[in-house]
């Protein structure tokens, strides 16, 4: 479960983003977090994720207050975040080799976590195949398309199996094919094993497919939750119904205003 208590942060003590902000996310749901440039959307998930401190408030995750990265909180960046000068393998691989560095120290790495190197390449190798990309192990993120950039991306996060899956624009500029075969992987991944996820997005149509609740951030200061209950959750290509369409149209009339 998440708890954002009382949260206040800002770039500038003169323009905060958050004030006395409230929020809780029950364990195992998918959320989609949509709003305008600016508005504070990576930087909710950049606080989730514990790379940055609130001014004042608290974040809770399963009781614990975050005040660093822990091990089973995955980040998923915009830009993938991948080393230019690692193979796709590698890139996978990478977080499970910090842990492998910490040895399962309680802090850095899950309490008592230990993998021989055959089970961490075998871990890598299952996700790699899952995501269709193991025939390009080998190769650098530069030799890669957008997409296979971001389904490594996804496997470094999801060879850690973590408990909360933080997601910002996964899908932007993605073919629709790859954006849907992506989505329907972290659909499944919510409902067959429990994974608890964030979506940052600023496309409606996905907030709709991905967020079994939407939150609404605003430009200025974000006081007051927004939160719509969306029963077209799980609709992975539903634009063409007529259901899902209405629910896309409800949210442009809750947000009241363009998304860039």
């Amino acid at each position: 479960m998440i708890q954002i208590r009382n949260l206040c942060f800002g770039y500038s003590s003169t323009r905060p983003i958050f004030e006395d902000f409230n929020l809780t996310i029950p364990r195992g749901q998918g959320w989609a977090v949509i709003g305008p440039s600016g508005c504070g959307k990576t930087t909710l998930l950049y606080l989730l994720a514990g790379l940055r401190q609130s001014l004042s408030g608290e974040i809770l995750i399963d009781g614990r207050l975050v005040t660093r990265p822990r091990p089973r909180t995955a980040l998923v960046l915009q830009d993938h975040g991948l080393l230019p000068w690692s193979t796709v393998f590698q890139n996978a691989r990478l977080g499970l080799n910090i842990w492998g560095f910490y040895g399962g120290d309680g802090k850095h790495a899950p309490k008592g976590w230990h993998m021989s190197a055959e089970e961490t390449a075998e871990r890598v190798e299952e996700w790699l195949k899952r995501l269709g990309i193991l025939h390009l192990r080998d190769r650098f993120p530069m030799q890669l398309s957008r997409g296979q950039r971001q389904r490594v991306a996804i496997a470094r996060s999801l060879v850690m199996e973590p408990d909360l899956l933080l997601l910002d624009e996964p899908f932007s500029a993605l073919d629709a094919p790859t954006r849907e075969d992506l989505e329907s992987l972290v659909l499944e991944l919510n409902s067959h094993h429990g994974l608890s996820y964030l979506l940052v997005t600023h496309d409606i149509e996905v907030a709709v497919s991905m967020g079994a609740k939407i939150l609404i951030l605003t430009k200025g200061i974000n006081r007051t939750t927004r939160v719509i209950e969306n029963e077209c959750w799980g609709q992975v290509g539903g634009s063409t119904d007529k259901t899902f369409r209405d629910m896309c149209e409800q949210l442009r009339l809750e947000l009241g205003e363009p998304l860039h």
